[in-house]
């Protein structure tokens, strides 16, 4: 009795016969398909050969959060205290518009912390002379 074949297996089976699969790239090497566990190893895989930043892709929030959690470190290069003061500004007016945004209710209520300014500016000091520019 004859078996059915589908348009696409039949075009596959005649391309194998002409051997148009033979001698591919990354023949008989296992497949790289990221970690196991992580649904979305394809398109991290993607964004890295693209060289796309990962950052782009986080709810602001969270973009938020990991840059507060920088400070004062991201600071280092900072040559002045008003460009310490400047750059701690805008991130806190970046928080307070991130909070003026509907919040998605499928996500946890996350909110990004605001920076007490002079404090960190006074951490920022704190940092031995070398580490500042």
């Amino acid at each position: 009795m004859p078996s059915y074949e589908s348009h696409i297996d039949r075009l596959i089976r005649e391309a194998t016969e002409r051997g148009e699969f033979d001698n591919l790239p990354g023949a008989g090497k296992p497949l790289n398909l990221g970690g196991a566990d992580d649904p979305d190893w394809w398109i991290k895989s993607k964004m890295r050969q693209e060289g796309l930043d990962f950052d782009g892709a986080l709810p602001t929030v969270v973009s938020l959060r990991k840059e507060a959690a920088g400070f004062p470190e991201s600071l280092r290069e900072s040559a002045t205290e008003a460009s310490v003061r400047t750059v701690l500004a805008d991130y806190n007016d970046r928080v307070r518009a991130d909070r003026l945004r509907p919040r998605d209710p499928r996500l946890p209520p996350l909110v990004a912390p605001l920076i007490d300014i002079d404090a960190m500016v006074e951490r920022w000091r704190s940092q031995p002379p070398a580490a500042r520019p």
